[in-house]
């Protein structure tokens, strides 16, 4: 019996805030409020979902929105972490990094600073509550102007000292390009935030380039599209900057056709450390788990290479040196196990 991957520690990366509800929460919460769910959102669940051209994203953008407004209550906002955090436990995720944009959520709780604390302390107590650690990346929204992204990366240096450790830059590279962001990104490395933009997902190897290039990234979200530039893995592996992988959403997003087509491996041969990441289950039906699942059956992974997958999660974290230590050894001994 090849060794149980749910029991290979890891750390998680790459997962939103909304995307982040349990299916059953999401139709459970939208009865409670008398909200409408669309047929995508309930019955075909998980939605079949293209967003390789606007209309496929507006679509994917109007589902991601509908599922924002059922969190009307701080108790829901609660919930969710609460349940995120038992799902990671549950997968063997020790360390998860959650991205949050309170901008969302500011007229619901009482402005951005309150939506801010609010998921600051939901954010803590779910991780007492599953036993494992949790940190927030404030993501701005490339949608918006400049100026809201500076707003958010003051926002997010205010509260480093309660669990904020990054700064990112999320939705279609199409709609913003990264180098529009790049005062908002010098305000939160000059504060020691790490840089986590998206990038590389719907457009290419020179997206991931002007995140690394003008944002300096410290990881970039998703990143898959690096794999259309030798050169540029070459870059990446030389400083040793992670891509948050997300085989599962490249798919249901059209970014790949099929599983196989994702490059994980032609990235993780070409030394570009990674952390595979769900994104969003919510939309896409898949948690952090499946994820190593797929490295394993899709990619071939053996299990030697899903501990250095693992290892290269913690590595690229923002955990605590004795967090990443203990990690690191927990991986060391799951791979020492009797297969």
């Amino acid at each position: 019996m090849p060794r149980p991957l749910s029991e290979l520690p890891k750390a998680h990366l790459h997962l939103h805030f909304t995307g982040s509800m349990r299916h059953s929460t999401l139709v459970e919460l939208a009865r409670e409020h008398g909200s409408h769910l669309p047929d995508a959102l309930e019955e075909d669940w998980p939605p079949q979902l293209r967003a390789t051209d606007e209309r496929g994203w507006f679509r994917f953008q109007r589902l991601y929105d509908i599922a924002r407004s059922v969190l009307q209550r701080e108790s829901d906002v609660y919930r969710l972490l609460r349940e995120a955090a038992e799902d990671e436990a549950a997968e063997g995720s020790r360390w998860l990094e959650i991205q949050i944009d309170p901008s969302g959520y500011a007229s619901k709780f009482g402005g951005l600073t309150s939506a801010m604390e609010l998921m600051l302390d939901a954010t803590r107590r779910a991780a007492d509550h599953a036993g494992i650690g949790i940190a927030v990346v404030v993501a701005a929204n490339r949608t918006r102007h400049p100026l809201d992204a500076k707003t958010l990366a003051r926002l997010a240096t205010h509260y480093m000292d309660q669990g904020v450790v990054g700064f990112g830059l999320s939705n279609d590279e199409r709609r913003g390009r990264a180098r529009d962001f790049d005062g908002a990104f010098r305000l939160a490395k000059r504060a020691g935030l790490l840089a986590v933009p998206h990038g590389g997902e719907l457009l290419g190897a020179a997206s991931v380039a002007e995140c690394v290039d003008v944002l300096d990234a410290d990881r970039v979200g998703h990143g898959v599209r690096a794999a259309e530039s030798p050169r540029l893995m070459e870059r990446l592996a030389a400083r040793q900057i992670t891509c948050e992988v997300c085989p599962t959403s490249n798919v249901g997003l059209g970014v790949a056709e099929r599983a196989e087509d994702v490059p994980l491996r032609r990235l993780f041969e070409a030394g570009v450390p990674i952390a595979l990441g769900a994104d969003d289950p919510l939309l896409f039906g898949a948690r952090l788990l499946p994820q190593y699942e797929l490295a394993r059956q899709v990619y071939g992974f053996s299990d030697p290479e899903l501990a250095e997958l693992a290892r290269q999660s913690v590595r690229a974290s923002a955990a605590p040196d004795d967090v990443r230590k203990k990690l690191l050894q927990e991986i060391d001994d799951w791979l020492a196990s009797a297969d």
